[in-house]
């Protein structure tokens, strides 16, 4: 891992943020076309039409709403950032509410070939109910929303995505 490389993923998370991390022994490159190939993404997370271009508008299929997304910043191979702007499923006691965030993949190089994954979903957190479910070696997260019984939607599964790719 390079020097930058390393800071980068030392970064602290803001307080207001999810973050997950975890190697996979998959190289960056297949990993990159986990979060980037709209096939190779719905495969893990949900229908959507991601291209990973700075600016490019893209939207997860969800059955109650769509999730507007932007993509933000994307550096091949390294980094993919988008905005993630989740409308009220019109369930909710205000169906004019939207959760809005920024979703951050950080992929490193590990000395073995593989890929060091760091997913930082901010804003999350505010919304997020207090139980974190955390599944193993496999590196799953699961999150429940606070005000939901349904469960919250957040870039979550790197083992299937690996699996995907």
């Amino acid at each position: 891992m390079t020097e930058q490389a390393h800071s980068t993923s030392r970064a602290k998370a803001a307080p207001d943020a999810i973050e997950f991390t975890c190697d996979l022994p998959e190289p960056p490159e297949k990993v990159w076309r986990a979060l980037t190939v709209p096939e190779l993404l719905a495969a893990w997370m949900m229908p959507n039409d991601i291209k990973p271009e700075i600016g490019n508008r893209f939207a997860f299929a969800k059955a109650d709403a769509p999730i507007e997304c932007q993509v933000l910043d994307a550096e091949p191979g390294r980094l993919l950032r988008y905005s993630w702007r989740e409308k009220g499923s019109g369930r909710e006691k205000d169906t004019d509410t939207a959760f809005d965030s920024i979703v951050t993949f950080t992929l490193d190089r590990t000395t073995s070939g593989g890929t060091h994954l760091r997913i930082i979903h901010g804003g999350f957190a505010l919304v997020a109910h207090s139980s974190i479910t955390v599944a193993g070696a496999d590196c799953r997260l699961s999150l429940r929303a606070a005000s939901s019984t349904t469960p919250a939607l957040a870039a979550n599964s790197p083992y299937l995505m690996s699996l995907a790719a």
